[in-house]
């Protein structure tokens, strides 16, 4: 069993999110809406998870397949319902940019078993709706 301890860090709408290997995430809300914007949002922290999820696995696959990685980062761009509370996430576009030895079928296919068979913040997501596109750029 997992175990997040969160804790709210000021008059506002911080909070800190603590482990059981006490590593931190600070969350807040932005200024518009009320908060001082000191941390993540918590819907952002979702598309986060989404990315360090997927990141885990095709470092993994592409490792096991003896590839260097010499760059790796993601942009990942989501889309929230509208006129609806909760508002959850309806569109995800992750863009997979790549150097190192792998071509770009190798990348595409470690990120497809990522994010059709692997990734469990992926079903997550998807399970509740959202419809995730993606696509490998190799630099």
């Amino acid at each position: 069993m997992a175990r997040m301890i969160v804790t709210r860090m000021n008059d506002g709408f911080a909070f800190n999110a603590l482990d059981e290997a006490h590593n931190t995430m600070r969350m807040d809300i932005p200024v518009e809406q009320g908060g001082h914007g000191t941390g993540l949002r918590p819907m952002q922290t979702l598309l986060s998870a989404l990315g360090a999820c997927s990141g885990v696995d095709i470092v993994m696959i592409l490792n096991k397949q003896k590839e260097t990685i010499e760059f790796f980062e993601m942009v990942i761009d989501g889309e929230r319902e509208t006129g609806k509370e909760p508002a959850l996430w309806s569109a995800i576009h992750l863009v997979f940019k790549f150097k190192g030895t792998m071509t770009k079928e190798k990348a595409e296919k470690a990120c497809a078993l990522s994010l059709d068979k692997y990734c469990s913040v992926a079903a997550t997501l998807k399970a509740a709706g959202a419809v995730i596109t993606w696509e490998v750029e190799i630099g």
